[in-house]
């Protein structure tokens, strides 16, 4: 059985899916989710769940306490569930290749700092792009530049709206980004 962390700053509705999907997984143990934000949603699925939920601020003292709380709990894998800070090369060198994020457009044209939520919808819609998606891929410490694993694609109508992809967006994050997740958790990816 692999020890995720789940690290969160918005909705967190893919963590949710994953708390739900994984809680009677044999392969995947949900053992901490960290939100940046406020989150009672989140908070009280984990509570439900029996998952350990943390929500502090995000600076130096709660990198370092977080870090030492993944080592602690014998954590595996860091799984980057609309997170919007960029991760420390502290996490990066003791989970090597195990934190793995989803970004809801395809990297790696559309993708960098300021390039989530409607931000990204909207560059895609502006660069008249005939199709979007998410893209799956392992962090590196830059935003988005880490190696992608997966894409997953939607195309565009000619009326589309950042709402109404941002709608297809989150459709393919919920069909494919826990499944992807169990993949590399069981090294089949």
């Amino acid at each position: 059985m692999r020890r995720i962390a789940i690290f969160i700053s918005g909705e967190g509705s893919n963590a949710l899916k994953m708390l739900d999907e994984y809680s009677s997984s044999q392969t995947i143990d949900v053992a901490l989710v960290y939100s940046s934000k406020h989150n009672l949603k989140v908070q009280n699925a984990c509570k439900e769940k029996g998952v350990e939920f943390h929500f502090l601020s995000w600076n130096l003292k709660t990198q370092e306490d977080i870090l030492g709380l993944c080592i602690k709990k014998d954590i595996s894998w860091i799984v980057l569930a609309g997170f919007l800070k960029l991760i420390p090369e502290s996490f990066i060198d003791s989970f090597p290749n195990k934190i793995v994020n989803i970004h809801p457009a395809l990297l790696p044209k559309f993708g960098g700092k300021g390039m989530y939520g409607m931000h990204v919808h909207e560059a895609v819609i502006a660069a008249k792009s005939s199709e979007s998606g998410v893209s799956i891929h392992f962090v590196n410490g830059a935003y988005d530049e880490g190696q992608i694993i997966a894409q997953f694609k939607v195309g565009l109508e000619p009326n589309e709206t950042p709402e109404t992809l941002s709608l297809k967006i989150r459709t393919l994050e919920h069909l494919y980004f826990s499944e992807t997740v169990v993949q590399l958790v069981q090294g089949n990816l």
